[in-house]
């Protein structure tokens, strides 16, 4: 596993990925930061900051958790999903989202 340490508006999340999709993830993310403000729509979601990868993590705090990579991507288009637009940039981050979640997933059932 890596782990990705993210700055999100109100703290730090840390996501939990197998080493070989971390690649994907953090690629990801640069095109969303890249691509988010050619959206034609005002309230365009919040986007975190990409801090760290790492190897090993070892969480202190109790109130910090190691979120799951394909919980995080879920949710992450679930957010993209629910956006009120239908103009190529959305479609095309959508369609990158949702690859890597089915590469996830297909992760998850070989297990």
């Amino acid at each position: 596993m890596r782990y990705l340490i993210l700055q999100e508006k109100v703290g730090l999340k840390f996501v939990a990925l197998p080493e070989t999709h971390m690649y994907q993830l953090v690629a990801l993310f640069k095109r969303l930061h890249k691509e988010i403000d050619k959206l034609t729509i005002t309230d365009r979601p919040e986007l975190p900051t990409v801090l760290a990868e790492c190897a090993d993590l070892e969480l202190l705090g109790s109130e910090l958790a190691i979120v799951d990579g394909l919980d995080y991507v879920s949710s992450l288009e679930e957010r993209f999903a629910a956006l009120p637009e239908s103009q190529y940039p959305l479609i095309s981050l959508l369609t990158e989202i949702r690859a890597l979640q089915a590469q996830l997933e297909f992760l998850r059932d070989e297990e």
